[in-house]
């Protein structure tokens, strides 16, 4: 039987977005990685699943290349609400609210959390920064916006071999439901900024990573509300004030749509 799918993309990070709205669709982590495979899949750096809601307008799960579930995904959320027109969206991760078109897609996700219990890191520790680190890369930031990231500012941000480091970090038993690794720089116009994502490895944008920069930086006092995050892929705006929702903006891209007997993936 086949399913409706849409490849998406925001800002180079881009995803398969599964539409459950009218009929159910289940996939099992093996499909995930089947469907995620860049050279005989679809392929993506995250698999969406849309359904409807009683919390909200739509449900959104979200699903790593490696066939686990995710919390949250910024940019697979401002692609869903382009998609849908959807105003907000149940998450694993809480409930997310929006909207714009494509060329301008507004998020609003929960006040971040900075306890190392809602990170969550194995063992007590100051948050900001945290007492961590891995070769050069020393005291991170630890932000949780709907997922876990850690935040390193850092010199040069290019020079960081973070295709090395970001595995070793993610899974490090500090983390027990691993990590995001963020590297991050200060630039004229804001912040310039490399992710790895957990289950993922490198994208050319996260929203999430974007949301988590912009609040370390501004905790920091190195950068000033609202901040522009530029990643490979792209910028994105981030609105953030102590104890208040973030905010963040920018782009989604709808490239096609298709159909899929997930069967043939089992």
């Amino acid at each position: 039987m086949a399913t409706l799918f849409h490849k998406m993309h925001g800002l180079g990070n881009d995803f398969v977005v599964l539409d459950a709205r009218e009929a159910p669709v289940e996939v099992t982590a093996q499909q995930v990685r089947a469907l995620c495979d860049r050279r005989e899949g679809v392929g993506c750096d995250q698999l969406i699943r849309i359904g409807p809601s009683d919390k909200a307008a739509i449900r959104m799960d979200i699903w790593n290349p490696d066939g686990e579930p995710a919390s949250a995904c910024g940019n697979a959320t401002r692609c869903v609400m382009a998609l849908t027109g959807a105003g907000s969206v149940e998450t694993v991760g809480g409930l997310l609210t929006g909207g714009g078109d494509y060329d301008d897609v507004r998020v609003e996700l929960p006040a971040p959390k900075f306890q190392w219990d809602e990170i969550p890191i194995a063992d007590p520790m100051d948050t900001a920064p945290a007492p961590l680190g891995w070769d050069a890369l020393e005291a991170p930031d630890a932000v949780n916006v709907g997922n876990p990231h850690l935040v390193f500012f850092v010199d040069d941000v290019d020079d960081v071999p973070l295709a090395e480091l970001g595995p070793t970090i993610e899974t490090d038993p500090a983390f027990p439901d691993r990590i995001n690794v963020n590297i991050a720089g200060v630039t004229e116009n804001g912040l310039k900024l490399r992710t790895w994502e957990r289950g993922a490895g490198l994208t050319q944008a996260c929203g999430t990573g974007a949301c988590a920069t912009a609040v370390a930086a501004i905790r920091r006092r190195l950068v000033k509300s609202p901040v522009t995050v530029e990643m490979a892929g792209g910028a994105l705006v981030v609105d953030w004030a102590p104890g208040e929702p973030i905010v963040m903006q920018g782009p989604a891209t709808h490239v096609f749509s298709g159909e899929i007997d997930l069967e043939t993936l089992a």
